[in-house]
Protein backbone atom coordinates (compact mmCIF):
# COMPACT_ATOMS: atom_id res chain seq x y z
CA UNK A 1 0.00 0.00 0.00
CA UNK A 2 1.09 3.54 -0.34
CA UNK A 3 1.45 5.49 2.76
CA UNK A 4 -1.29 7.96 1.32
CA UNK A 5 -3.70 4.80 1.78
CA UNK A 6 -3.09 4.64 5.60
CA UNK A 7 -4.58 8.18 6.09
CA UNK A 8 -7.78 9.93 5.44
CA UNK A 9 -8.41 13.41 6.72
CA UNK A 10 -7.12 16.09 9.49
CA UNK A 11 -7.52 14.89 12.71
CA UNK A 12 -6.96 17.84 14.47
CA UNK A 13 -4.40 21.08 14.64
CA UNK A 14 -1.86 21.27 17.54
CA UNK A 15 -2.05 24.65 19.23
CA UNK A 16 0.28 25.21 22.90
CA UNK A 17 -1.04 28.08 25.60
CA UNK A 18 0.83 29.22 28.03
CA UNK A 19 -2.70 29.55 29.71
CA UNK A 20 -5.39 26.76 29.68
CA UNK A 21 -8.17 28.40 30.81
CA UNK A 22 -8.04 31.62 28.65
CA UNK A 23 -7.23 29.30 25.47
CA UNK A 24 -10.51 27.34 26.12
CA UNK A 25 -12.80 30.44 26.73
CA UNK A 26 -10.95 31.96 23.18
CA UNK A 27 -12.06 28.83 21.92
CA UNK A 28 -15.82 28.73 23.50
CA UNK A 29 -16.28 31.89 22.49
CA UNK A 30 -15.79 30.77 18.29
CA UNK A 31 -18.06 28.32 19.23
CA UNK A 32 -16.16 25.37 19.92
CA UNK A 33 -17.20 22.92 22.49
CA UNK A 34 -14.75 20.81 24.71
CA UNK A 35 -14.66 17.10 23.93
CA UNK A 36 -11.44 16.05 25.74
CA UNK A 37 -10.04 16.92 29.18
CA UNK A 38 -6.89 15.40 30.00
CA UNK A 39 -6.18 17.09 32.93
CA UNK A 40 -2.92 15.27 34.33
CA UNK A 41 -1.44 16.08 30.76
CA UNK A 42 -3.34 19.61 31.03
CA UNK A 43 -4.43 18.64 27.47
CA UNK A 44 -7.89 19.51 25.98
CA UNK A 45 -9.65 19.46 22.71
CA UNK A 46 -12.08 21.64 21.65
CA UNK A 47 -14.23 21.18 18.35
CA UNK A 48 -16.72 23.04 15.92
CA UNK A 49 -17.68 21.37 12.90
CA UNK A 50 -14.91 19.29 11.61
CA UNK A 51 -12.28 21.21 13.31
CA UNK A 52 -10.73 20.06 16.09
CA UNK A 53 -8.14 21.98 17.94
CA UNK A 54 -6.04 19.86 20.64
CA UNK A 55 -4.07 22.84 22.88
CA UNK A 56 -2.00 21.93 26.18
CA UNK A 57 -0.26 24.40 28.61
CA UNK A 58 3.53 24.94 27.50
CA UNK A 59 5.64 27.30 29.11
CA UNK A 60 7.57 27.56 25.82
CA UNK A 61 4.44 28.71 24.14
CA UNK A 62 6.11 31.63 21.55
CA UNK A 63 2.39 34.29 21.88
CA UNK A 64 3.33 35.24 18.18
CA UNK A 65 2.06 33.80 14.96
CA UNK A 66 3.24 30.49 13.46
CA UNK A 67 3.24 28.77 17.41
CA UNK A 68 0.69 25.67 15.68
CA UNK A 69 2.72 23.26 16.90
CA UNK A 70 1.44 20.59 14.65
CA UNK A 71 -1.34 19.16 12.06
CA UNK A 72 -2.59 16.04 12.51
CA UNK A 73 -3.59 13.86 9.98
CA UNK A 74 -6.05 10.56 11.04
CA UNK A 75 -5.49 7.13 10.68
CA UNK A 76 -6.68 3.62 11.62
CA UNK A 77 -3.09 1.86 11.91
CA UNK A 78 -0.35 4.31 12.89
CA UNK A 79 1.74 1.00 13.01
CA UNK A 80 1.78 0.21 9.30
CA UNK A 81 1.22 4.18 8.29
CA UNK A 82 4.88 4.39 10.57
CA UNK A 83 6.33 1.85 8.58
CA UNK A 84 5.45 3.05 5.18
CA UNK A 85 6.33 6.35 5.63
CA UNK A 86 9.91 5.41 6.91
CA UNK A 87 10.23 3.15 3.52
CA UNK A 88 9.20 6.00 1.76
CA UNK A 89 11.19 8.14 2.50
CA UNK A 90 9.88 10.60 5.18
CA UNK A 91 11.99 12.45 7.75
CA UNK A 92 10.61 10.36 10.70
CA UNK A 93 10.65 12.22 13.60
CA UNK A 94 9.97 9.49 16.23
CA UNK A 95 11.88 6.22 16.39
CA UNK A 96 9.20 4.44 17.04
CA UNK A 97 5.10 4.76 17.36
CA UNK A 98 4.50 6.86 20.31
CA UNK A 99 1.80 6.22 22.71
CA UNK A 100 -0.63 8.58 24.92
CA UNK A 101 -3.56 8.01 27.47
CA UNK A 102 -6.02 10.28 25.63
CA UNK A 103 -9.73 8.95 24.65
CA UNK A 104 -11.01 5.42 26.09
CA UNK A 105 -8.39 3.67 24.95
CA UNK A 106 -5.46 5.84 24.06
CA UNK A 107 -3.77 6.89 20.90
CA UNK A 108 -0.95 5.71 18.85
CA UNK A 109 0.61 8.58 16.71
CA UNK A 110 4.00 9.52 15.14
CA UNK A 111 5.36 12.85 13.13
CA UNK A 112 7.16 13.68 9.97
CA UNK A 113 8.88 17.24 9.97
CA UNK A 114 8.44 18.87 6.73
CA UNK A 115 10.67 20.86 4.61
CA UNK A 116 9.94 24.21 6.58
CA UNK A 117 10.43 22.15 10.06
CA UNK A 118 6.44 21.80 10.06
CA UNK A 119 5.75 18.83 11.85
CA UNK A 120 3.01 16.46 10.43
CA UNK A 121 1.36 14.32 12.95
CA UNK A 122 -0.27 10.48 11.74
CA UNK A 123 -2.36 9.32 15.24
CA UNK A 124 -4.77 6.68 15.61
CA UNK A 125 -7.18 6.70 18.46
CA UNK A 126 -7.26 3.42 19.35
CA UNK A 127 -10.64 1.44 19.29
Amino acid sequence: MAFTDYYDDVQHIGIPTKDLAKAEKFWESLGFKKIGDFPSNEVIFMNYGHLTIETWHDETATGKPGAINHISMNTSNADEAFKEAKAAGFDVIDSEVQHLPFWDKGIKFFNIMGPDAEIVEFCEIVK
